[in-house]
């Protein structure tokens, strides 16, 4: 079986590449740097690094107080993270500078994954959340390099589909040298798919270990200032076919509260003029974050079309939609406006945050809706009144504090193998 998967990638190769193409018609960073996702890393040769795989912007924000502490502890440490998109290598870029290595990950091929171990030597691989990559976990397991899958979460639905794989997903996943879940629903899928019982550990999200540097919130400020005192909501990490039920809800919005402003932040940033376009067509005045213009008091529509400056929106704003959530994308990371004591509200696919999600609902923290009309009811409801809306963000937040600690308790994992 692992043979005709690894048959399977060679076949595909033609494929990979045109999408790599057709991203790069979007975004044409795809096209720069090629060689590394084939193993051809142009870098000296190091020995014992930290291998740090974080995937993409969120996965690598999530990471930031752990690269931050083993740089502490351990300042003679060479940390290599890599991502598969170039705006997670920006992201990492603006957090840690030159302090560390960026590359990006390598497909799945064995003479890509040979490649790139031969380069990195690396003393441990930490991959973020669920990445299994069937002939990296072989080599490293030839190599005796421990692997670690940090942050782990398994929804049902995955599972189910591993399990179809039969001896293929067993072997595989019995590679894992430790995996630290999120929860231990996580935990018992990833028993129950292979891994020893002793490699499994519920460690808790680090997620929820989040911090706002005091810097964003003095900024943040100063932005809302330039707002002027308008009653604003921001809807997070859009994707493509959410932003036309979002400007329907926040038309409604206008209907009863004429001054309020919505913040759009797309999740990707090629779509960036897309949406400005829409926000045309459909007769809104707004600004653009990028074009620095100003936000009057007709401007309707605010556009975030930035990178890193999230959670200074989120922090200027009264009320947050989470998104990926009205469309069946799986939802993004709702503990950003929590932990802001923002009440939050989100569509009903948030598979990828199911756990998170659910606890943030148990305590009146969150509202889960399923169209915009819904979404404009409560969105009116808690801009109008002050008092239910800090009751679900004083919840919000308590969740949050009541679940910190999850980076420790990986840091303890990962000095186990240090």
């Amino acid at each position: 079986m692992e043979f005709l998967y690894t048959i399977i990638l060679y076949l595909s190769l033609p494929v990979i590449l045109l999408r790599l193409y057709w991203r790069s018609l979007k975004n044409p960073k795809y096209r720069s740097r090629i060689g590394e996702r084939f193993g051809r890393v142009s870098i000296p040769a190091i020995n014992n690094c930290l291998w740090l795989h974080t995937v993409s912007v969120g996965e690598t924000q999530a990471a930031e107080p752990l690269v931050r502490k083993l740089q502490e502890t351990y300042p003679d440490l060479q940390i290599v993270i890599t991502t598969t998109t170039p705006t997670g290598a920006d992201r990492v870029k603006k957090l840690f500078g030159d302090s560390v290595i960026h590359l990006y990950f390598p497909y799945d091929l064995p003479f890509a994954v040979r490649g790139f171990l031969n380069a990195t030597r690396p003393k441990l691989l930490v991959m973020m959340e669920t990445e299994i990559w069937p002939n990296l976990l072989a080599e490293c397991e030839l190599r005796a390099i421990p692997t670690i899958l940090a942050n782990a979460r398994l929804s049902e639905r995955s599972a189910k589909g591993y399990a179809r794989l039969g001896v293929f997903s067993r072997q595989t996943f019995g590679r894992i040298g430790m995996v630290a879940a999120q929860s231990p629903a996580d935990a018992e899928r990833f028993l129950g798919l292979g891994v020893q019982s002793d490699r499994v550990r519920v460690a808790g999200s680090i997620k929820f270990d989040i911090r706002v540097p005091a810097i964003v919130k003095e900024q943040a400020e100063a932005l809302r200032r330039t707002w002027g005192g308008r009653p604003v909501w921001v809807a997070a990490s859009t994707r493509e076919g959410e932003e036309e039920l979002i400007l329907a809800a926040h038309r409604k919005v206008m209907q009863q509260l004429p001054q309020a402003l919505l913040v759009i932040v797309p999740r990707h940033p090629e779509r960036f003029d897309k949406i400005a376009l829409l926000c045309q067509r459909d007769g809104f005045t707004f600004a653009r974050r990028s074009l620095n213009d100003l936000c009057r008091t007709e401007t309707a529509v605010f556009l975030g079309d930035t990178m890193g400056e999230l959670m200074l929106f989120l922090s200027a704003a009264d009320v947050a939609f989470v998104g990926g959530s009205l469309v069946p994308t799986g939802g993004h990371n709702v503990l950003e406006p929590a932990a802001l004591g923002l009440p939050v509200v989100f569509g009903p696919h948030m598979f990828n945050f199911a756990m998170i999600s659910r606890m943030l609902l148990a305590e009146n923290a969150a509202v889960e809706v399923s169209s915009y009309n819904d979404l404009s009811r409560w969105v009116i409801d808690w801009l109008s009144d002050a008092n239910l809306r800090a009751a679900y963000g004083e919840n919000a937040l308590r969740v949050v504090e009541a679940n910190r600690g999850a980076m420790d308790r990986l840091f303890d994992i990962l000095q186990e193998y240090l």
